[in-house]
């Protein structure tokens, strides 16, 4: 049975997640400053349904760090890798080669860009320059994808936040394309869909645009959840 502290997040119990925050509690899980942070609750409702304390997660697009310090406060072994390090304990690694012995993690979490709407860095080989317009955005993230399938213990989980892009009046529905990768290596499990909050469309102007001009805002990210399957 899981136990939760009062002082932690709400355990979320349906396939509909709404945190107005990144954070929780009185400490920093990530730097809320960060480009595309990763929403704290997110990590910790994960931990509580898929590890167990002394497991090792692995985040290979670790961004500003919040799934490190999640999981220290949550007594998980982490490690978190990414093509420019944001800080010290954040090992530089490209997430499409990692410098790992397969079949080690417990549990791996992606929080990837899904196009290159957001300038992350000037790295040559950073996948966020990339345009999911492009074909190559999703050959990849298909290697990412196999990378994780490699690292990951059988049996165990995988989670994959990604949202899709609509822009100048043309859609890619990139969470569902990343869904057709990601089955093609691990078995469906489940997908939840997490409400965005303070993007930068999120104001009036934008809503107004989007009512004449006959388009929608992007109000939701996919959060993909598979499991690497037992052999047969």
């Amino acid at each position: 049975m899981i136990k939760i502290s009062k002082d932690k997040p709400k355990f979320e119990t349906t396939t509909l997640w709404d945190f107005p925050t990144q954070n929780y509690g009185d400490r920093p899980h990530g730097d809320n400053k960060y480009p595309g942070v990763t929403p704290a609750f997110i990590i910790w409702n994960l931990l509580q349904r898929y590890t167990k304390e002394g497991d090792l997660v692995v985040d290979p697009m670790c961004g500003s760090g919040t799934s490190i310090d999640v999981c220290k406060e949550e007594n998980r072994k982490v490690l978190g890798f990414d093509i420019v390090p944001y800080r010290t304990d954040i090992k530089q690694a490209d997430a499409r080669k990692l410098p790992l012995d397969s079949e080690v993690a417990d549990f791996v979490f992606i929080d990837s860009p899904y196009s290159d709407n957001i300038k992350y860095n000037d790295h040559p080989d950073n996948i966020g320059n990339i345009s999911c317009e492009n074909a190559k955005f999703f050959e990849e993230l298909e290697k990412v994808t196999k990378e994780a399938h490699r690292i990951l213990k059988l049996g165990k989980y995988i989670a994959w936040l990604i949202g899709d892009q609509a822009k100048k009046k043309k859609f890619v529905p990139v969470g569902l394309k990343l869904y057709s990768i990601l089955a093609k290596y691990f078995k469906p499990v489940d997908i939840i869909c997490v409400t965005r909050h303070h993007q930068t469309s999120n104001t009036p102007i934008w809503h107004q645009r989007a009512r004449k001009y006959n388009f929608y805002l992007r109000g939701f990210k996919y959060l993909i959840i598979m499991q690497k399957a037992l052999k047969k």
